[in-house]
C-alpha cells in the first residue's frame, strides 16, 4: 500500500517570474484536494506570497508527507541538501527547460499529482555525498550534496595538486584545476563536462573526475559507493583552493587540508509519475535523437 500524503510542503525558485502564479495554482489544486500546506519561508519572503502559511524548511521535513519543488534542478537541489536527513519524500515541477530532477511540467501538473496522491507513482532513491574539512586535525566546515563535491583551484590562472585516497589506500597524485567526486545524480552535470561517464541513479558507484589534469593519462574512475574518499591539498603546491558542493562554496582551503567525502547515510526520495523514463530524458536534455 503507497503512503498516503495529506501534508504537503511547497518550495519555489523565487527569482524565477513565472512562481507567484505557479505556487498559486498548486495551492489551489492542494486545497480542492483537502490538503494541509506549508510554504516554504525563504520562498515566502522572496515572492511577497502571504495567503499562504509558512514554515522553515527544517519544519517542512518534520511535518510534511511531501514536498512539491517548483522550479529546476537547482532549486530541487537546494531541497535535496536540506530535507535529506527527513525523508520526506520530493516531486519536481519544472518551469524552465527539460530538468534531470525537476521532471513535470506545468501544463501537466494537476493531473500527474492527482496521480502520485491516489499513489499512482514510482519511488526512486538517490544517494547523496557527505563532506567535510579538517585543517590541524579540526572539522572546519560540512556540506551535503545530491550532485557533486568539487575541490578546485583558488586563483584562475594556476592549477593545485591534491593527493586522492580511497579507505585508506593512496590512489594518485594530480596537478590540475580540480577533482570531482560525483554521485550518479551528479553524472550528468559538471561531471560529464569533464569528461566522466554517465551512471544510471540507481547504481551504487560514485565517480572521481579530474579537471583539466595537467598529464593525459588521467583519467576518471567509477568506484564503489560506500568508499571513504580523502583528497589533500598537496604540501608541495603553493596555491589555495576550495570546495564547493553542488556548486555552492564551501570553505576555501590551505595546504595540508583534507577534504573527506562519502555517502550520506540519508538517500534521496524522488516521486515520478508512472511511466518515468530515465532514457527519455537522456535523449531530449542531450540530443541523442536529433539527426546531423
Amino acid at each position: 500500500m503507497k503512503k498516503q500524503f495529506n501534508t504537503i510542503g511547497i518550495i519555489g525558485k523565487s527569482q524565477d517570474p513565472g512562481i507567484v502564479k505557479a505556487i498559486g495554482e498548486i495551492n489551489l489544486f492542494c486545497q480542492k484536494e483537502n490538503l494541509i500546506v506549508f510554504l516554504d519561508e525563504y520562498t515566502s519572503s522572496h515572492t511577497g506570497i502571504t495567503d499562504i502559511k509558512t514554515a522553515h524548511r527544517e519544519d517542512l521535513g518534520k511535518q510534511c508527507d511531501l514536498v512539491i519543488v517548483i522550479g529546476g534542478d537547482g532549486t530541487m537541489l537546494s531541497a535535496a541538501r536540506t530535507l535529506c536527513e527527513y525523508e520526506v519524500p520530493l516531486v519536481g515541477i519544472n518551469l524552465g527547460r527539460l530538468g534531470f530532477l525537476a521532471d513535470i511540467s506545468p501544463s501537466e501538473a494537476e493531473d500527474r499529482l492527482r496521480e502520485i496522491l491516489k499513489g499512482e507513482y514510482e519511488v526512486e532513491e538517490r544517494v547523496l555525498l557527505s563532506a567535510s574539512i579538517e585543517r590541524n586535525n579540526k572539522e572546519i566546515a560540512r556540506c551535503n550534496a545530491l550532485n557533486d563535491v568539487v575541490v578546485h583551484k583558488w586563483e584562475v590562472a594556476h592549477m593545485i595538486e591534491t593527493d586522492t585516497y580511497i579507505n585508506g589506500d593512496f590512489v594518485h597524485t594530480h596537478r590540475s584545476d580540480g577533482i570531482i567526486t560525483s554521485t550518479p545524480t551528479g553524472s550528468t552535470a559538471y561531471a560529464l563536462s569533464g569528461g566522466g561517464p554517465i551512471i544510471q541513479p540507481g547504481l551504487e558507484a560514485l565517480v572521481i573526475v579530474p579537471i583539466c589534469p595537467h598529464t593525459l593519462s588521467n583519467r576518471p574512475i567509477a568506484i564503489k559507493a560506500d568508499s571513504k574518499i580523502k583528497i589533500t591539498l598537496s604540501n608541495t603546491g603553493r596555491h589555495k583552493g576550495q570546495v564547493t558542493c553542488d556548486g555552492r562554496m564551501l570553505h576555501e582551503l590551505e595546504i595540508g587540508d583534507e577534504v573527506f567525502i562519502e555517502t550520506n547515510e540519508h538517500r534521496l526520495k524522488l516521486l515520478h509519475p508512472k511511466g518515468h523514463d530515465y532514457f527519455q530524458i537522456l535523449r531530449a536534455k542531450l540530443h541523442w535523437a536529433e539527426h546531423p
